[in-house]
């Protein structure tokens, strides 16, 4: 098995070697590339073409949210996903950060374990976005956006429903349950949604539920 090749971003030197000591303990993860600011970060990914990039928020030399921009929409870099690594457990940077295309946002004081765990999941092509930060995204949608019901227009009805679901951050299994399909087909049904509304991952399609008013706060 292949490993997962990640690429840090932090202009604190400890903290990315904390990191890589942290994540080179797994067997199946290796640290390619490192940088300590956005504009250095992009320029290593572009070289290493990183499975995954562990993002810092903050950054003098261009921050994470503009490194996050370049990165993600740089056709050569399709198959490159990023999760933001902060110590600022804000709202208004969650939000920027996957409206900007991350796959995941997680605090520096993540356990080791979890944190391994966390550059497995989004490697393998799942958001990392649990129901609690699901409600955040939300609700600081609700403060900085406008709906947009049309994009929804080209949706079947069974599409939005699924849609809805993933939007108040529920599982396949979950959204199965809560449908009376099988886990399977609530898959095809999200797979079907990330193509229809040109969204990279599962974090963007619960924006794109919320900036649609198909989900509001409170809802789930």
């Amino acid at each position: 098995m292949s490993k997962v090749r990640v690429v840090l971003v932090d202009d604190q030197y400890l903290v990315r070697t904390g990191l890589r000591a942290l994540l080179e303990r797994a067997s199946d993860i290796t640290v390619v590339g490192e940088a300590g600011d956005g504009r250095a970060g992009v320029a290593v990914v572009r070289e290493q073409r990183p499975d995954l990039v562990l993002m810092d928020v903050r950054m003098p030399g261009g921050d994470g949210l503009d490194a996050t921009r370049r990165i993600l929409t740089d056709p050569l870099l399709a198959d490159v996903r990023v999760v933001m690594l902060t110590t600022f457990d804000d709202d208004e940077y969650l939000f920027e950060a996957i409206r900007a295309g991350a796959a995941g946002f997680l605090l520096k004081d993540t356990p080791p374990d979890a944190l391994r765990d966390a550059v497995r999941v989004v490697a393998g092509g799942d958001a990392l976005l649990s129901p609690a930060v699901t409600r955040r995204v939300i609700t600081a949608a609700a403060r900085s956006s406008v709906g947009d019901p049309a994009r929804l227009d080209g949706l079947t009805g069974r599409e939005r429903d699924v849609l809805a679901q993933v939007g108040t951050g529920r599982s396949n299994v979950e959204i199965g349950a809560a449908l009376h399909l099988s886990p399977d087909t609530a898959r095809t049904y999200v797979s079907r949604l990330l193509h229809k509304l040109n969204a990279r991952d599962r974090a963007q399609l619960v924006v794109i539920a919320y900036e649609s008013g198909l989900v509001r706060p409170g809802d789930g």
